[in-house]
């Protein structure tokens, strides 16, 4: 091929390359267009006041397109599907118990994002605020909203593989103290102090005393619920393959996402209850995948997100194994039941 050939299929080829280039900016510009505007047939959505005092409402975070996206959304808790106020606030995470909240923010800046913890009152007026050193990923707050967890990756983005490092912070929220992660504590394994570089915590849930806290433990390629001691910094491995716990109002038992094996490798959960005392495990009946710490809704029925054409969507199913799954809120992720 002679050169003046070479350079006409150089520059045909940067030209092809180039005008894929300017499609695919354009889709992402009209596609951003429209997530500023409201679909039709989907949420209503329209501003007001959200409180996160009482009972019988849900707050959670609303991915439908329009003006409203992204900020905290209040329903009643038994019309799930039905119109949301909107508060005005932004959360990536969100969680809230006895009228405090936890809301995991990006802050945008003009060469990358950074990311912080914001601890709200009743009327979602900001408390206390607190660096996050990676994209949010897990948020709670104990049943008596003395304490706050969050975790965030600070390497990797994603729970399905191996490549990935989190951090998970717990604050008190009456004194503002903070554990910056959970690495610090103690651990027990088997009965024996552990230690080892690649340990990884997520996924904190907490008990009612203000004391025990139950969270995910990664190590050598493993994963195990382990029981925590805020007043002791210990915790100590209980059950193995366990990711995401999320203690039940009881806190008898504790629902989780379980690895099972012959599953995809960038889908490889289900959802399981175990219960405490029997280390008993049940398998729920959600066939899909599912990458979320599940939330009780009472302490028959766990709700949960999948991905949903606006991001993600809520689910329930009951936790004893039995009935089905159904979707009860399109739209929204991040749930928290008040009351």
């Amino acid at each position: 091929m002679s050169v003046r050939n070479r350079v006409l299929v150089l520059v045909s080829a940067l030209a092809v390359l180039a005008g894929v280039g300017l499609a695919a900016v354009l889709h992402a510009s009209a596609r951003a267009e429209r997530r500023d505007h409201t679909q039709a047939g989907g949420p209503r959505v329209t501003s007001g006041a959200v409180s996160l005092r009482g009972s019988g409402r849900l707050v959670f975070r609303n991915l439908a397109w329009g003006p409203h996206r992204d900020e905290l959304t209040s329903v009643p808790a038994d019309d799930p599907d039905g119109p949301r106020t909107a508060a005005g606030l932004k959360c990536l995470r969100f969680y809230a118990a006895a009228g405090t909240g936890v809301c995991l923010q990006a802050v945008h800046g003009p060469v990358s994002d950074t990311y912080r913890a914001l601890v709200l009152d009743a009327s979602l007026h900001t408390r206390a605020r607190y660096d996050v050193p990676g994209i949010p990923s897990r948020a709670r707050i104990s049943p008596t909203g003395h304490f706050a967890a969050w975790t965030a990756f600070v390497g990797g983005d994603s729970y399905a593989g191996t490549n990935f490092s989190t951090r998970t912070a717990v604050v008190d929220t009456r004194s503002g103290t903070l554990i910056p992660s959970l690495e610090a504590f103690r651990i027990v394994k088997d009965g024996r102090a552990y230690r080892a570089a690649d340990v990884n915590f997520w996924g904190v849930t907490f008990a009612d005393d203000d004391r025990t806290f139950y969270a995910t433990l990664a190590t050598k390629g493993r994963t195990f619920l382990v029981r925590g001691d805020l007043r002791a910094r210990t915790v100590t491995t209980l059950h193995a393959n366990v990711e995401c716990p999320s203690l039940s109002p009881d806190g008898t038992r504790v629902a989780y996402k379980k690895r099972v094996a012959g599953l995809p490798k960038d889908a490889p959960w289900r959802l399981y209850v175990l219960d405490l005392r029997t280390m008993r495990e049940t398998a729920l009946a959600e066939p899909r995948s599912v990458d979320d710490q599940a939330v009780w809704r009472d302490a028959r029925t766990l709700v949960y997100t999948l991905p949903g054409d606006y991001g993600a969507d809520l689910y329930q199913v009951p936790a004893d194994g039995s009935g089905r799954a159904r979707e009860i809120s399109p739209a929204a992720v991040s749930p928290a039941y008040l009351g």
